[in-house]
């Protein structure tokens, strides 16, 4: 069975400039990671699957999609609960940010045959540990910010999504933060005035 991709590296350009050095097929990896470990988590089984039978392989809805995936996946503007007008950015933000979230933190690992090293470059330094926790952490939170605007989109729309069943367990599941261990977690909100230039090397100039 062909896997479906909900979003691709053209996404990706739409939120965060990402280094042409990144080969798709290596994003694609942690698309699939996200979409299977962190969207399937929130939306469910039932819902997700029926979500990706009425997709294409590239993400596109099929031509007899029910239209209420296409509000879902691609965004709209409608009217909440409270009469408010509101506008849905669909699916992509939430899974840009868990998949930058999970490729930052596995890029940043080689393994060698002695186990697993730190990753080195000959033309640029290496960014510290700890600002890698701080990136992980800030992408996971924009994605959990996103995917409460999903979750408020579902629950005004419920009645157009009966597959979809809110699961608080599924809710506080949802990782936030960094998930390495053993490092100086100290002042993760803030980061130091280098990170940002650390930040631009690992996204612009060494995937």
């Amino acid at each position: 069975m062909s896997q479906t991709y909900l979003i691709n590296q053209a996404t990706f350009q739409q939120y965060e400039d990402i280094s042409i050095n990144v080969k798709p097929e290596r994003l694609n990896v942690f698309i699939k990671k996200a979409q299977e470990l962190d969207l399937k988590l929130f939306l469910g089984y039932a819902f997700y699957y029926d979500l990706i039978k009425n997709c294409n392989t590239d993400g596109s809805l099929k031509n007899d999609a029910p239209e209420v995936y296409t509000r879902l996946l691609t965004g709209c503007e409608y009217t909440d609960r409270n009469g408010h007008k509101i506008i849905y950015d669909g699916l992509a933000p939430a899974m840009v940010y868990f998949t930058l979230a999970r490729f930052v933190e596995a890029d940043a690992v080689r393994y060698s045959t002695t186990g697993p090293v730190l990753k080195s470059h000959d033309n640029a330094q290496a960014i510290p540990l700890t600002d890698i926790v701080k990136l992980v952490q800030q992408y996971r939170s924009i994605a959990n910010a996103h995917v409460n605007e999903i979750e408020k989109f579902l629950w005004d729309n419920q009645s157009d999504y009966p597959l979809w069943q809110f699961d608080e367990r599924n809710k506080t599941a949802r990782q936030p933060g960094p998930r390495i261990r053993a490092v100086d977690k100290t002042d993760q909100n803030y980061p130091s005035e280098d990170f940002n230039a650390s930040l631009y090397t690992l996204i612009n100039g060494y995937g």
